[in-house]
């Protein structure tokens, strides 16, 4: 049995979690294979808006396993806090959760590097969202790291104490103090915790399932244009979050990828820093902010909004050799009288190209629209495909065209219920 792969094809915050809750009832096992508590899935349903920051979307199923995979940086003190609130909402989440002994640990001591490292940036910062994310993969990936399988270990208050006597060097680097003040009780609190659940070599686990021919749909967090080495370097985040990194952060072999989801928005976001080639800087882009709360679920910063960008979603198929398209949020878009789409962009040399280039810097780059009409229907009063507007019809249609991938789901408001499951047809 193969493994599904569900990705987000933007800059994140397309709305993967609701769509993962959604498939997660044909699965068996859901999965997430990178990122950590920079990521916030957001799930809506019998009225309840439910945020997911390191847990896998499938928790609210009791029948799924849901995996924290090795690609994962875990924050124990985040997890903990997180586990308590599924607690209070009647989820026995404990039950269903299997966490990677090779997945990373985040540290207290890592936020502060976040921090002093991206104050130190000035005006080229990054836009990270200081949960130590950056720092956690710069100890993996220069082999100093902390792994949760550490804990078990009777030295692991040694190897702790090395690791941030590490980090309190590069702190004053900077000129600063590392103080981690009541941080390194709540963490230490915090991995007690962590030593009473699931942990297991996850690896085994899953190529176990597969072998019995079980479902698994690994979920990534952030987006395609995020990805370290293919999104908009440097204003990236620190992991792979293309289907290639469900394999290196499971332990799957390539052979084994099926279905590939690729999430995207009607239009587009990103939050912090960095290109958005199609960005509106105006009311058009305050009303899609309001219209679609675009604020984000792990930081409550505003959303930066624009239109729709066919090359970056192009090039973000290309990479992730997309099966299936998903789009989120359609009804946001209900009040504009015209829909704008970014088909190509024109660069400084006057050529025009619907190829992403190296670089996306909008001083040298300039979006080419087409406009198509708008539908002005509440698409979240709508509960099957044949309702929709004939209008809305035609901008799914124009995308599938240009994309020649099918959308298979269209979803039409927040909750479960205004998910429209589709047949397409590709010219």
């Amino acid at each position: 049995m193969a493994v599904d792969i569900l990705i987000g094809l933007q800059w994140g915050d397309e709305g993967k979690g609701k769509i993962v809750d959604v498939l997660a009832p044909t699965y068996d096992i859901v999965a997430r294979f990178q990122g950590g508590p920079n990521a916030g899935h957001t799930l809506e349903f019998e009225g309840t808006k439910h945020v997911l920051h390191q847990i896998p979307s499938g928790i609210f199923h009791p029948h799924i396993q849901n995996i924290i995979g090795n690609g994962v940086v875990l924050d124990p003190i985040v997890f903990r806090t997180e586990m308590q609130k599924l607690s209070d909402r009647g989820v026995d989440a404990a039950k269903n959760l299997f966490i990677s002994k090779k997945a990373s640990l985040i540290l207290p001591s890592h936020r502060v590097l976040d921090r002093v490292s991206e104050e130190a940036l000035g005006s080229s910062k990054i836009g990270s969202t200081l949960k130590g994310i950056g720092p956690t993969y710069q100890d993996k990936i220069g082999r100093v790291g902390l792994r949760v399988g550490d804990i078990l270990a009777d030295d692991f208050k040694a190897c702790y104490d090395r690791l941030v006597d590490r980090h309190r060097s590069i702190v004053e680097f900077y000129g600063q103090k590392l103080e981690l003040g009541d941080q390194e009780q709540a963490f230490f609190e915090a991995v007690d915790y962590l030593r009473t659940l699931q942990l297991e070599d996850t690896e085994y686990m899953i190529n176990n399932a597969m072998q019995n021919s079980k479902r698994i749909l690994a979920e990534g967090a952030q987006g395609a244009l995020l990805d370290v080495d293919f999104g908009t370097y440097p204003f990236v985040t620190s992991s792979t979050t293309l289907v290639a990194g469900a394999c290196t952060g499971l332990g799957v072999a390539p052979r084994h990828i099926g279905e590939v989801y690729g999430i995207f928005k009607a239009y587009c976001t990103r939050v912090g820093s960095g290109p958005f080639p199609t960005e509106l800087l105006d009311e058009v882009g305050e009303s899609i902010r309001q219209a679609g709360r675009e604020f984000g679920s792990t930081t409550g910063r505003p959303r930066r909004c624009g239109w729709v960008d066919l090359p970056s979603l192009k090039y973000s198929i290309m990479l992730n050799g997309v099966t299936q398209l998903n789009m989120m949020k359609a009804d946001v878009l209900t009040d504009f009288d015209t829909i704008k789409v970014c088909t190509h962009y024109k660069l400084a040399s006057g050529e025009i190209t619907d190829q992403v280039p190296h670089t996306m810097d909008v001083e040298k780059l300039e979006p080419v629209y087409e406009e198509l009409a708008g539908w002005r229907v509440e698409l979240n009063k709508i509960e099957s495909i044949e309702e929709l507007p004939e209008a809305f019809k035609t901008y799914l249609s124009f995308l599938e065209q240009h994309l020649q991938v099918p959308i298979t789901i269209v979803s039409v408001g927040p909750d479960r219920k205004s998910t429209l499951k589709r047949e397409a047809i590709i010219a």
